[in-house]
């Protein structure tokens, strides 16, 4: 069907272009300037004459060349054979073996080994008809296009000269130096270098690949404008939406609508309705409006959502902090969290969480000021909880043992905190139980400088008091409700995200105008504390 469509299409436009401004044209007599030996004759009643050897005619102010012409002088027009050469006045030439030409409608018609060259552009094809009038040239069998560094072939094509462009159609191919664009549709300016194609287009170079169904290129300036189902591949990135505007020798651009951006070495994926790629600061990419950034991994992977996220570069131009600005959350299995703003530092696989943050891991939720997450193998390591540290595991209903201290130490084994190092004024609540029939033993509270907590089997093995402890075991009824609570609890398990799908808050996004100093200062503090 597409190609019946296509077809009903050049019809008409063949029409057209053979008609169009033919009956304004100016009645002009094609005359014989040279020939080596001319017959007159009558064919039909018609006068006719036969011209051989180093002929030259003159139309208007095309000299056309042969080695063989006949001229019907009635009806204004020829037919010529070898080596046939015409040069129109606008520095269009036209060569080829056969030529059949109108002087009345100025259409001509070129056969076998057909040439129009047009300044810098040279048309090469097996059949060409040309109209002088219109300086429209049109071929169908077809045809390969030369233009300083870039060939295109195509088998339909449409040359308007008088413009400087053409318009080609089924199995485009256009060839760079560094680069190859295969498209169904495609309108190229000789002038401006500029490339519009429809349909689905490939442009494919050394450590770059680009797909789009439609779409613009400046090949000049490197610089594209892509739409429905964008994807641009430049080395180890890629950006993927609905729309794409990408400056290749720049190396930057925006995504519009379903936005991604990959770096495969990093094996970072952010996403967004809009996505910012260097764009605005060479230094970062950013990613607002239905976010998400995703740390993948065979094994685990981490979901991060907030307002707004944001790669920074390094010199070397690889991804070196992931920036996660207000209501920040993210999911792994083994592992979740929220703060308002988070830095994930690539190169040590380190998470800073900032402003209230909270993370969960097994029974048991961890609150500080701030906290530092270190992960190895894409498995928690260990973690560190400064100022206001508290962890807190539910024992059983409204039963809660909990930690707490100036600083907290965590250590991971196989995903399961197994030491705790609690630093500077500790304090603890544990709910002890017989290991049988975990019948309520009673309440220890035990106050210390420091402790050592080692857990196995996500539940407590021993504790280590340290420096003048006190540590007191009571029965159930001799603590009451208030007493059974650190001063700073708080359980928030409401707030655990249960998936991935739980990381995204109800309201809306903030647009990137929205940043606050708060973001810019977060970011120097971090790149501070990592240096």
């Amino acid at each position: 069907m597409i190609k019946k469509h296509i077809h009903k299409k050049l019809h008409i436009g063949l029409i057209l272009f053979l008609f169009s401004f033919s009956g304004f044209a100016q009645k002009t007599v094609i005359t014989i300037k040279q020939a080596d030996n001319l017959r007159g004759f009558q064919e039909n009643g018609i006068a006719m004459n036969d011209l051989t050897g180093n002929v030259i005619l003159i139309h208007d102010s095309t000299t056309f060349y042969c080695d063989y012409a006949k001229l019907d002088k009635t009806n204004n027009m020829f037919r010529a054979t070898g080596n046939i050469k015409a040069i129109m006045k606008d520095s269009v030439e036209l060569f080829g073996k056969r030529i059949v030409y109108n002087g009345e409608t100025k259409i001509l018609e070129v056969f076998e080994d057909v040439q129009l060259v047009d300044d810098t552009m040279t048309l090469t094809t097996d059949y060409l008809i040309y109209n002088k009038l219109t300086k429209v040239g049109i071929y169908t069998t077809g045809g390969k296009i030369i233009d300083g560094k870039m060939e295109l072939i195509s088998k339909i094509g449409r040359l308007y000269t008088e413009i400087d462009e053409y318009y080609f159609q089924d199995s485009v191919v256009v060839t760079k130096e560094d680069y190859v664009i295969e498209t169904d549709t495609l309108t190229y300016n000789s002038k401006t270098e500029m490339v519009t194609f429809n349909g689905p287009t490939t442009m494919t170079g050394e450590n770059k690949f680009m797909f789009a169904h439609s779409g613009w290129s400046d090949t000049k300036n490197e610089i594209t404008s892509l739409k429905h189902k964008a994807l641009v591949r430049q080395e180890t990135k890629i950006l993927r939406g609905d729309s794409i505007y990408y400056n290749y020798k720049k190396d930057l651009g925006q995504v519009f609508t379903d936005g991604y951006m990959i770096d495969t070495e990093k094996e970072v994926i952010i996403q967004g309705d809009y996505l910012d790629y260097k764009y605005s600061n060479p230094d970062y990419a950013y990613a607002i409006d239905n976010t998400l950034a995703i740390l993948y991994n065979e094994e685990d992977s981490l979901y991060l959502h907030a307002d707004t996220l944001k790669i920074k570069f390094n010199e070397d131009d690889d991804a070196e902090f992931l920036y996660a600005y207000h209501q920040a959350r993210f999911f792994k299995n083994d592992m979740q969290g929220a703060c308002d703003s988070l830095v994930y530092a690539m190169s040590d696989s380190t998470i800073k969480m900032m402003e209230d943050p909270i993370v969960w891991s097994d029974e048991n939720q961890l609150t500080s000021d701030s906290m530092l997450i270190f992960i190895s193998n894409n498995q928690p390591d260990s973690l560190n909880l400064s100022g206001g540290a508290f962890i807190v595991s539910e024992d059983t209903l409204q039963c809660f043992n909990q930690i707490s201290g100036r600083e907290v130490m965590g250590y991971f084994i196989k995903k399961e905190l197994r030491k705790i190092n609690v630093n500077g004024n500790s304090e603890t609540i544990y709910f002890v139980r017989d290991d049988e029939t975990t019948d309520l033993l009673g309440i220890n509270k035990a106050v210390a400088s420091n402790m050592i907590i080692r857990l196995a089997e996500k539940k407590l093995k021993s504790i280590t008091y340290i420096g003048d402890p006190e540590a007191t075991l009571f029965p159930e009824k001799e603590v009451s409700r208030s007493e059974r609570e650190l001063k700073g609890f708080s359980w928030r398990i409401d707030e655990r995200p249960k998936s991935k799908d739980d990381i995204y808050p109800i309201e809306k996004v903030r647009r990137p105008q929205q940043q606050s100093q708060e973001e810019e200062s977060t970011e120097e503090r971090s790149e501070e504390e990592n240096n």
